[in-house]
């Protein structure tokens, strides 16, 4: 194994490692929350993360890695804002009921997405092969479009300032990262094609 084989190596483990003990932050604080008040959101909230982890785990190898200082800091701000997250901390501007209906909806939209990909999910802005169909004939980033619903949704149900900062912050860095991710897979031309028949990045319509 060359040395820069061995950094890749250590590098796919760490970021794996990374993703685990995020989810473990987040998975005791919103468990904690539900004990406390009975909520469901954070529980949907926290289905919709843990299949990051599952994927992150399971994901091949990748073909071409964007491993520049400006794409590793968008991955780390769009993965820290969840487990930053404070549950708590004030009312719900509207019943669980909504919240939780909104939090179906977005993650049903990540589960979709997450199984259609499947081990071609990553972290960092990558080609792990091109997938088109299911919800990618919709918008290039299903998934991610579920974690703004989702997020939003949790910002309803937990309303403070750092919740806004910190998720708000995550959300423009995901974005940032989605369409970092186009100009990596950009090089490949099944994807240029792609592109040419998808042309909504996260919002029908809209974006």
């Amino acid at each position: 194994m060359t040395g820069s084989t061995a950094r890749e190596s250590i590098g796919e483990l760490g970021s794996r490692l990374v993703v685990c003990v995020l989810f473990l932050m987040l998975t005791a604080k919103l468990w904690a929350d539900f004990v406390a008040t009975g909520r469901f959101t954070g529980l949907l909230f926290l289905v919709s993360e843990g299949l990051v982890v599952i994927l992150t785990v399971l994901r091949r190898r990748a073909h071409v890695v964007d491993r520049s200082i400006a794409s590793a800091a968008l991955t780390t701000m769009s993965l820290l804002g969840p487990p930053l997250m404070r549950p708590g901390g004030g009312d719900s501007l509207v019943p669980d009921l909504v919240t939780v209906a909104v939090s179906t909806v977005g993650v049903a939209i990540v589960i979709v997405g997450k199984v259609t990909i499947g081990r071609s999910f990553g972290i960092a802005p990558a080609n792990r092969g091109i997938v088109d169909r299911g919800p990618y004939n919709v918008v290039r980033h299903p998934i991610y479009a579920g974690y703004l619903v989702t997020h939003a949704a949790a910002l309803v149900a937990y309303p403070t300032m750092w919740n806004v900062v910190v998720l708000v912050t995550a959300d423009i860095a995901l974005v940032l990262r989605a369409l970092a991710e186009e100009r990596v897979l950009q090089q490949d031309a099944a994807y240029q094609a792609y592109c040419g028949r998808v042309a909504w990045h996260l919002v029908p319509g809209v974006f």
